[in-house]
């Protein structure tokens, strides 16, 4: 996926009220990282989603139009909340909790032995007394590939200090 930047960065902010005026800026972009059939296997064992074109290699090579193995939907999910720690610092804050989930699709097909990397966006903001409650897109882009695997947006809830 072909996008502006495409060396690795990641944002800094001092408080809530500073990350607030960043709305529609892209917050960061992640180094590359592997997703090997280790980290499915224990996926699959963990969910117990054992489907096999997760976790049978020969089954997926003679049966599977992606002719391995591939990632759960709901795995690469999982690391959004990895990336979006890798693309930003948030400081000055009590905490931050997951709120929700909007707009989540699957658009590729993350084989085994893949790398995948996120590009986090601000999407929405909005203060509260206690602090914030805003939305982010993560993008988790697939090396070598035009389309990504996921798209999400989530909601979060900071909490000042």
């Amino acid at each position: 996926m072909e996008s502006k930047n495409q060396k690795a960065y990641k944002s800094k902010f001092n408080s809530i009220d500073e990350f607030g005026t960043n709305v529609g800026t892209e917050l960061g972009l992640t180094e590359w990282n592997k997703m090997d059939q280790e980290k499915i296997n224990f996926f699959a064992d963990l969910t117990e989603d054992r489907q096999w074109i997760h976790i049978d290699q020969e089954r997926s090579e003679k049966e599977s139009p992606y002719k391995t193995t591939i990632a759960h939907g709901f795995l690469m999910l999982s690391m959004c909340s990895k990336l979006m720690f890798e693309s930003y610092e948030l400081h000055n804050v009590r905490m931050v909790i997951n709120y929700g989930l909007d707009k989540v699709r699957f658009t590729n097909a993350t084989a085994s032995g893949s790398e995948y990397r996120g590009r986090v966006t601000l999407l929405e903001f909005h203060p509260n007394p206690n602090g914030a409650k805003y939305k982010l897109q993560v993008i988790i882009e697939l090396k070598g590939q035009e389309k990504p695997a996921c798209i999400a947006e989530f909601l979060a809830l900071a909490y000042k200090k």
